[in-house]
């Protein structure tokens, strides 16, 4: 990565066939990422679509906001920049 880019952390597509949500979080921590496909089994009604750093719903009916909500908690945007930083000291 370039020191001068921006660093993305969270953001939304709406594609012609689904919606994306990209959270950088998942893919540089593997805790949250652990702990997201838990709870996604628990809370959500159709089987997880995620790649790397994103996850894809074909119906926004089945998008288990309440979820989505407590991973934007689960780590801050600060948190993810002092891991990006930590990583690019290495």
């Amino acid at each position: 990565m370039k020191k001068k880019a921006p660093l993305p952390f969270i953001s939304i597509a709406s594609q012609k066939n689904h919606i994306v949500l990209y959270h950088m979080g998942i893919y540089s921590n593997k805790e949250v990422e652990a702990w997201f496909v838990k709870e996604y089994k628990k809370q959500a009604a159709t089987k997880i679509d995620m790649g790397k750093s994103c996850l894809q719903f074909k119906n926004p009916d089945n998008i288990p906001y309440d979820l989505i909500g407590e991973l934007c908690a689960e780590i801050s945007a600060k948190d993810h920049i002092a891991s990006y930083e930590d990583r690019m000291r290495s």
